[in-house]
């Protein structure tokens, strides 16, 4: 395929998702990750998308393209995490065998955790610290550490996952949205995440209100097969794609 053959290719799957990995344009276009990563390069000083870590996403709509540390999202939406975390943990019963993402509001969760007898797996330090300090009894996954949100990534921690299967996956996401669904802007850890979601009987999606409309540039999981959680739902078109539990609104 010649380079500008390719880069139509490119364009049209972006335009067409919102959002692309490499890894998709490689398999949309038969060409090397370094091939793609330069067309990417190109394009956007063309102002034709905008290149993000991992991908690229269209000019268009609001996206989410860049990956704050932990310490600086913890301080993001405070309450909000609270209580959609106060919630999910709400979700958990003695009998489960749960598997807990990397993210604050997973981490505001694991506050909530302390009395629950049930068995926890986590790609998270935090998390796996923090119920830890409450007497729970937690497996942290093992694979190469991402620093800046101290998730566990890698083709070793998504060989770990498949030894196990969870009653119940509980996922942060960066992005929202009823098209391009649940997305987040690593490749590594979206591919944690799918593993996680693949091995669990039911999925839920931590998210408060501003990651609706965004989308990053890899997909976890569409909208129809995730349970997201949420203080407030901005925009009712959501419901009808999927299963959303809105807090706000029933005042919890």
């Amino acid at each position: 395929m010649l380079a500008e053959e390719r880069a139509v290719a490119i364009l049209t799957l972006i335009e067409q998702q919102g959002a692309a990995s490499v890894a998709q344009l490689c398999q949309a276009t038969g060409a090397s990750e370094a091939t793609i990563r330069r067309d990417l390069t190109q394009l956007h000083q063309q102002g034709r998308l905008n290149k993000v870590h991992g991908g690229a996403v269209a000019l268009r709509g609001n996206f989410s393209t860049e990956e704050r540390d932990l310490t600086t999202k913890a301080q993001l939406y405070v309450e909000e995490k609270d209580a959609i975390g106060r919630y999910a943990a709400a979700q958990v019963n003695d009998d489960d065998f749960v598997f807990l993402d990397a993210g604050t509001t997973v981490l505001a969760m694991a506050n909530y955790l302390g009395a629950s007898r049930a068995g926890f797996v986590t790609t998270s330090i935090a998390c796996a610290k923090r119920l830890s300090e409450l007497g729970r009894q937690v497996t942290v996954v093992g694979g190469q550490l991402k620093l800046g949100t101290e998730a566990i990534i890698g083709a070793e921690a998504l060989a770990f996952l498949e030894r196990y299967h969870f009653t119940k996956a509980f996922l942060g996401a960066n992005g929202v949205t009823v098209k391009q669904g649940c997305t987040t802007p690593d490749p590594e850890e979206a591919a944690i995440k799918r593993r996680a979601a693949d091995q669990a009987y039911m999925t839920y999606v931590l998210a408060d209100s501003s990651k609706f409309g965004q989308v990053a540039a890899v997909a976890i999981r569409p909208l129809e097969k995730v349970c997201v959680i949420t203080e407030h739902l901005p925009d009712e078109s959501f419901r009808e794609k999927g299963m959303i539990k809105e807090l706000w609104r029933e005042r919890i």
